[in-house]
C-alpha cells in the first residue's frame, strides 16, 4: 500500500525539471478491495503528475550552522610555468589558492590555464571566497536584527533583509528524497 510523503502546500525540488515548485494536490489511486490507496501521485502544476521519488524535499544542512572558521588565500607555485613566462599575472609564478581548513588544505583551486587566461578575474574570485564566511554572517545578522522589530526598520533595510533572506535560503538546506519511514502527514480537518 502507499501512502503520502508530501502534503498540499508543501515546497518541494522537482529533479527531473531542476526547479523548486508547492504541491497543489495530493492525488491518491485507489482500487477496488483495497483500505489504502495503492499509489499517491503529486500535482505540482507542471502539467503533469509525479511521484514521489522525483520529488525531493530541503532539510537542514548541519554544516551550514557550524563555525566556518578562517578562510584565507595562500599562494601555490605554478608549476607549468616560469615566472618570467607569465609577467601579465598579478603575481607572476604563483596563483591563488582558498584555504578553508586550519591545516592549510582544502579549498578551492582553479586549473592553471583557467588562471593563465583571466588571472585578474580568479584573483577577484578568490578574495570574493575567503570573504564569503563574513559575508554570511553579516547577512545572517542584518536578517536577526530587522526581524527583532521589522516595524522599526526602514523600507530599504528591510528589503535588504530579505534579499538576504532569500539568498540564505538555498545555502543552509541540503535536498533529501521522500522516506518511506516517515509517519503519513497529519490529515487537515
Amino acid at each position: 500500500m502507499a501512502r503520502a510523503q508530501f502534503q498540499k502546500g508543501q515546497k518541494v525540488w522537482v529533479e527531473c525539471v531542476g526547479a523548486w515548485a508547492t504541491i497543489e494536490k495530493v492525488q491518491p489511486v485507489w482500487a477496488k478491495g483495497f483500505d489504502e490507496p495503492v499509489k499517491v501521485t503529486y500535482d505540482v502544476g507542471l502539467g503533469r503528475e509525479f511521484a514521489a521519488g522525483e520529488l525531493m524535499l530541503a532539510e537542514d544542512d548541519p554544516a551550514a550552522a557550524g563555525d566556518l572558521g578562517d578562510w584565507r588565500i595562500l599562494r601555490a607555485r605554478n608549476k607549468w610555468q616560469q615566472p618570467e613566462d607569465c609577467l601579465h599575472h598579478p603575481f607572476p609564478g604563483t596563483y591563488p589558492v582558498v584555504v578553508t581548513d586550519a591545516a592549510d588544505w582544502g579549498g578551492w583551486r582553479v586549473p592553471g590555464a583557467e588562471y593563465d587566461r583571466d588571472p585578474a578575474r580568479i584573483e577577484f574570485q578568490a578574495r570574493l571566497l575567503a570573504a564569503a564566511p563574513r559575508l554570511l554572517d553579516l547577512a545572517r545578522a542584518l536578517v536577526e536584527t530587522v526581524a527583532e522589530a521589522p516595524e522599526d526598520a526602514p523600507p530599504e533595510l528591510l528589503l535588504l533583509a530579505r534579499q538576504a533572506r532569500e539568498a540564505l535560503e538555498p545555502g543552509g538546506a541540503v535536498l533529501t528524497s521522500a522516506r518511506d519511514d516517515l509517519p503519513p502527514p497529519a490529515r487537515a480537518a
